[in-house]
């Protein structure tokens, strides 16, 4: 059975850091939340914006590769993990506190909001 598990942000540091490009990154914040803070390499695809990108998900991503999720808190981040299990992702991580915990733990430059 696929299923989603976390990821803490330090973990997440790691990743960016040591291989960026050997997972998928995703962020399901707004636009505008975006603008306020962001991380590298991540691609963003707002959760609102569901109708606009979902019937192209299994050609934009790789379905066996590592797919890390984050949002601000991790509660959006968790229902896209859950979809993207649903359409057969083998191994899908949310990041745990979302963005705002990497600012307190991880790189206290980022704005929080």
């Amino acid at each position: 059975m696929n299923q989603m598990s976390s990821l803490t942000v330090q973990d997440l540091a790691f990743i960016l850091a040591d291989s960026p490009d050997m997972v998928q990154l995703l962020d399901v914040r707004e636009l505008q939340e975006v603008a306020i803070a962001s991380l590298p390499h991540f691609i963003i695809l707002p959760l609102s914006e569901y109708e606009q990108w979902s019937s192209k998900i299994m050609t934009e991503l790789d379905p066996e590769k590592e797919t890390i999720v984050m949002c601000h808190h991790g509660i959006r981040s968790a229902q896209m993990c859950q979809w993207l299990v649903h359409q057969g992702f083998q191994n899908v991580k949310n990041v745990s506190g979302g963005i705002d915990a990497y600012a307190v733990y991880v790189d206290d430059s980022l704005s929080r909001y």
